[in-house]
């Protein structure tokens, strides 16, 4: 549970489809106690890395440290 009141859960979704079976890394982060909506990503392989990458590069900045944080993943979007 986050200090605003969302869980995250990350988790595996696997659709066993005969002919090419497909992995994702899911990320739910639930709605807020006071009812506002959640949100949802299904992530390829690589996606999640780059995120787990950015995550830590943004904890490390937050963090007062000197981590791996360049101009273009201490902005709030993505790539």
């Amino acid at each position: 549970m986050t200090t605003c009141g969302r869980q995250v859960a990350v988790k595996r979704l696997l659709l066993a489809i005969p002919e090419r079976p497909i992995s994702r890394v899911t990320l739910d982060v639930g709605p807020v106690v006071r009812g506002e909506p959640g949100l949802w990503a299904s992530l390829t392989v690589d996606e999640a890395r780059d995120l787990a990458r950015r995550l830590l590069a943004q904890a490390a900045l937050a963090d007062g440290g000197t981590g791996p944080g360049t101009p273009a993943e201490q902005g709030v979007a993505g790539k």
